[in-house]
């Protein structure tokens, strides 16, 4: 379902204890030009309207629920502080480390945003942790073909990594491109608490078009995979281009999404309209230990040009 319905209204109507994750990427307060929202609060009362929908995805989230929170650095702190006095335990502060980031003049360019992973319950939550769809090869198995490795590879660290877009790979000038995350010298791991995933640039094929600030499909795929099970229900208190939604369509799960945009509304309800449970995610795919491994188990070589 999405919903045409300022967010803090319709998680109101919702049954307390209704959802099992939350992902919520809400405007970040700093003047970015959207349908009807206006993003130039000020400070206090950006915040305490933060609080006020925070607090109504702590209710609506069942005891066992997980949420998670994009934001950038204007109000990271903050945000962190107010979900925890609200009754959030923070699991992960995860750094999403991104390509194309806005180029700036007089500061360094900005290529990150946080990502907060809460729970309500520290003792009990959904965490899909011996899944092969959520578990990477090793070193071990990767480079060194060690027949000491766990044959089910290990979890992510908390920086994350995905292989290159096909756009990427047209402007790299190098001898090759390597096919593995663990493959990469000049970039994060698979398992840091800073994840790699290119924003999605306006070239991109996976751009929607009508909302600029969208998020990488494999992105929400690795959220949703690992803190839901199928059939459990997603909830994205901001829709925006329906993201969320879609890759929570795709993996099988029950959706909830709301915006105050009619026009975002129903793009998103067209684009949700021409996707089906099991379609494959948009973007390049992470190396998970479900995917077909490289040859022996054994580092591949450079291909030259």
């Amino acid at each position: 379902m999405l919903s045409l319905e300022d967010c803090v209204a319709g998680m109101g109507r919702l049954p307390a204890g209704s959802v099992d994750l939350a992902f919520a990427d809400p405007p970040f307060n700093i003047g970015y030009s959207y349908d009807v929202y206006s993003d130039s609060k000020e400070s206090q009362e950006y915040l305490a309207w933060c609080e006020s929908w925070i607090a109504g995805v702590h209710r609506v989230l069942k005891p066992d629920g997980s949420f998670w929170l994009a934001i950038g650095d204007e109000y990271a702190a903050e945000l962190k502080v107010a979900s925890q006095k609200i009754g959030f335990h923070t699991r992960s502060w995860v750094v999403w480390y991104y390509t194309f980031g806005v180029n700036c003049k007089t500061k360094f360019t900005r290529s990150h945003a946080h990502l907060f992973y809460f729970v309500k319950d520290k003792e009990r939550f959904t965490f899909r942790s011996d899944e092969l769809e959520n578990r990477i090869p090793s070193a071990r198995q990767l480079v060194y073909a060690d027949k000491r490795a766990n044959p089910k590879g290990r979890l992510p660290d908390d920086t994350w990594v995905v292989p290159p877009t096909v756009e990427e790979m047209a402007r790299q000038t190098s001898a090759t491109w390597v096919l593995r995350p663990q493959d990469l010298s000049d970039r994060f791991t698979a398992g840091e608490d800073t994840w790699y995933f290119p924003r999605v640039a306006g070239t991109f094929k996976e751009r929607e078009g009508f909302h600029g600030c969208q998020m990488p499909e494999q992105l929400l795929g690795r959220i949703i995979r690992m803190c839901s099970n199928p059939g459990e229900t997603v909830l994205d208190p901001f829709s925006g281009s329906a993201t969320t939604l879609a890759v929570a369509k795709k993996l099988g799960r029950e959706y909830l999404g709301f915006d105050v945009s009619e026009q975002y509304v129903a793009h998103g309800l067209k684009r949700l309209e021409a996707i089906q449970p099991g379609d494959p995610l948009d973007g390049s795919a992470e190396p998970t230990m479900s995917a077909p491994s490289t040859a022996n188990g054994k580092q591949r070589k450079a291909v030259p040009k």
